[in-house]
């Protein structure tokens, strides 16, 4: 048994896209981008087709070009990129690319002349969350220089899409404000004359809650995984958690009442007690504020990290229980042990669950269950 490892259950993921894509009856763009949010970019990408999912979508090119590097042959979104990426190999392979400048169709174009066939494109507009996509002063201009890019050849654009600022919580009033300004911008597209192209807007939450965004596409990201963008119970919305993060105890001590725990002591005991010391920390990307606060799984109950949570190791307090070197520790799963989740964590640090699966890993070894593991 590893010292610390990531189990990774790719039935969940399987079956997590499966339930998202009967449930919304339309094509399904799983996102796998950051590793597929820490679970391993390849084996999820498999385990989402194998559900189901139409296309895979990811932040930048390199994710994309390991894909096709692996094997995979579905269509791919690649959406964040800067000057000088390697679009050549993109257009090459059949990676999809979004656009929201006229510098950047000005490098796709260039890129394929340089390969002698059309690049695939979803332009983006900026509904109002000020990251990617063109503003709705620019976007006119955007859509211009497309058609004339179609014309000549070197374009060939394939959807307009958005994303929204707070689908977490969809009665804000903000959802039905872009999902207007993303109206008015189709209605410029097609009146320039980019007719019946695809239109995805709808994220994890919104593929949930919003079905009036669903529109020619969804595009789940954690909510593949398992995980409630809500905050919630997963298993309301038919969905597990792929992802359970172990490790075991190397080492049980007794100490006085009074012991100071850790770096700086910000746990002292107030009885005399057990110390179980767990060997993984914030170089494996437990974050460091979980001081105190951190929930853990040790000896068949929960318990909190107690103390300074340090590089290498953190200390549980197991007071009088009986619990040795080699026990496990949970620190979230699925949670059907009683263990923590990755949403008690998120409660316990305030923080969202996103943050915690796609930093944990460092030295750990990640191991796959089920599918093809």
């Amino acid at each position: 048994m590893a010292r610390a490892e990531i189990i990774v259950d790719l039935d969940a993921v399987r079956d997590n896209a499966a339930v998202l894509r009967q449930r919304v009856d339309r094509p399904l763009m799983a996102v796998v981008k950051a590793d597929a949010y820490g679970h391993g970019l390849l084996p999820c990408a498999r385990a989402s087709l194998a559900g189901g999912a139409d296309m895979l979508g990811v932040a930048v090119l390199d994710e994309a070009l390991l894909l096709r590097e692996g094997g995979i042959t579905a269509p791919i979104l690649a959406w964040l990129g800067g000057p000088g990426e390697a679009l050549t190999r993109a257009i090459e392979t059949d990676v999809e690319l979004s656009v929201s400048a006229l510098w950047g169709l000005a490098e796709i174009q260039a890129a394929a002349r340089e390969v002698g066939r059309p690049a695939r494109i979803h332009l983006k507009a900026d509904t109002g969350l000020s990251r990617g996509g063109a503003t709705p002063t620019d976007w006119p201009d955007l859509v211009d220089a497309t058609v004339k890019a179609r014309a000549s050849g070197e374009i060939d654009p394939v959807a307009l899409w958005s994303h929204f600022v707070y689908a977490d919580a969809p009665g804000h009033h903000t959802v039905d404000g872009q999902v207007a300004v993303f109206a008015e911008a189709v209605d410029i597209a097609e009146s320039a004359g980019l007719r019946g192209l695809g239109k995805h807007l709808a994220n994890s939450a919104a593929t949930l809650t919003r079905p009036d965004t669903w529109l020619d596409m969804v595009r789940p990201g954690i909510a593949c995984y398992g995980l409630d963008p809500l905050g919630g119970d997963p298993a309301s919305h038919g969905l597990r958690p792929a992802m359970t993060v172990r490790a075991e105890v190397a080492l049980v001590k007794r100490v006085p009442r009074g012991t100071g725990v850790s770096y700086g002591h910000a746990y002292v005991t107030d009885r005399e007690t057990g110390l179980a010391l767990v060997p993984i920390g914030y170089a494996e990307g437990v974050p460091r504020n979980a001081t105190n606060v951190g929930p853990v799984w040790v000896g068949g109950s929960r318990r909190r990290v107690s103390g300074r949570v340090c590089m290498d190791q953190f200390v549980v307090d197991i007071g009088d229980d009986d619990v040795r070197a080699g026990d496990e520790v949970l620190l979230w799963g699925p949670g059907t042990q009683g263990e923590p989740t990755a949403q008690d964590w998120a409660d316990a640090l305030d923080t969202i669950h996103y943050e915690l699966v796609t930093r944990i890993g460092g030295r750990m070894i990640r191991r796959y269950v089920g599918g093809d593991a």
